[in-house]
């Protein structure tokens, strides 16, 4: 799973250095807007994750994280760089984006934790129906002797 304190402690770290500066980066001309900024950063840390899980899958399949963004977003390696050291040379807006992915992502984690406990829960709950009703069967089975009697 992603360490996300030590991801967001790097990039508190970034911020620091990016706000140092004196002048501000210009927006570029092709700006990806913000919030399709964040759809972009939160598409990457899922990969990422995906990626240190399931890192054979990957290779056999021979994905790259950043070429399948720029096609999904229609955007180039250059339009990213540029959005992203604006976006970075403004610490508030860009420390606002970051806790806006992370809280979407530990919220994805919420859910994802809750459909596995009910999928849990319902294989448990049919296990133990299944469980009674052959209590039921095996109880309703009267047992005789095989030997007859001598009488």
């Amino acid at each position: 799973m992603i360490n996300f304190t030590r991801v967001f402690t790097a990039l508190i770290g970034l911020l620091f250095i990016f706000s140092c500066k004196e002048k501000l980066i210009e927006p570029p001309k092709d700006l990806i807007s913000q919030a399709e900024m964040m759809e972009i950063l939160y598409d990457l840390a899922l990969i990422n994750g995906l990626r240190s899980t399931n890192a054979a899958v990957f290779d056999k399949y021979d994905i790259e994280t950043m070429p399948y963004l720029y096609e999904k977003y229609g955007i180039d390696s250059l339009q990213f760089v540029k959005s992203d050291a604006y976006y970075a040379s403004v610490p508030v807006i860009y420390q606002t984006m970051y806790a806006t992915v992370k809280n979407r992502l530990e919220n994805r984690i919420k859910e994802m934790d809750q459909l596995r406990k009910q999928k849990t829960d319902s294989v448990r709950f049919k296990n133990q129906r299944f469980r009674d009703s052959l209590r039921k069967k095996t109880s309703s089975i009267t047992l005789t002797d095989s030997v007859p009697s001598s009488k």
